[in-house]
């Protein structure tokens, strides 16, 4: 069983802002999978989805983004799963919106959804697929831009990458995390 872990803030206030890709992604996978509901457990939305051709718990922790660890650990524990079956969904403003970023492993780069999860899996040993939210320089502050909806302006590029991050998790899933690297880290590629 794999983890696709997709990360947010729960409630309508947070649903359509930069921060919340995470969960607009798992959504879409959802979607793209029929999946019949979600359940609650372990402080987390969850259903269960093929993706890639390999069984998945789509999450959405509903802690709040700096607590986003406290539903993944609960919920590979509960499932007797490896911290590799984890895969990571998140926003990253350091990366122009449109542009994906795969890795097999890592550092959680200030993302404090991510330093959560590192922190109570006792692991940085997990894919994680960063969604770019970034357009132009960001003025003010921080906080107030991921947690800011995204303009009317970028919706449609928003859709796109969502699309777009969805094919890479099938990818990563069917052939694996170096694949889905090469072929869809970087901008979004037109048709």
């Amino acid at each position: 069983m794999r983890f696709v872990v997709g990360l947010g803030n729960p409630g309508e206030k947070y649903r359509r802002t930069r921060h919340n890709v995470g969960f607009m992604v798992v959504d879409a996978l959802a979607a793209e999978a029929s999946v019949p509901r979600w359940y609650e457990e372990a402080d987390a939305l969850v259903c269960e989805a093929e993706v890639g051709g390999q069984e998945a718990l789509l999450v959405k922790p509903q802690t709040f983004m700096n607590r986003s660890g406290i539903a993944v650990a609960h919920l590979v524990q509960a499932q007797a799963g490896a911290v590799s079956d984890v895969l990571v969904i998140l926003d990253d403003v350091a990366l122009d919106l449109g542009t994906l970023r795969i890795r097999e492993r890592g550092g959680h780069g200030g993302h404090n959804g991510l330093r959560s999860i590192v922190e109570l899996l006792g692991s940085e040993d997990f894919p994680r697929l960063r969604v770019g939210i970034k357009r132009g320089e960001v003025q003010g502050d921080l906080a107030d831009y991921v947690l800011a909806p995204f303009p009317e302006e970028d919706v449609l590029v928003v859709q796109e990458v969502v699309g777009y991050a969805v094919e890479a998790l099938d990818c990563a899933l069917r052939d694996g995390t170096a694949e889905a690297m090469s072929r869809y880290n970087g901008p979004l590629k037109s048709s």
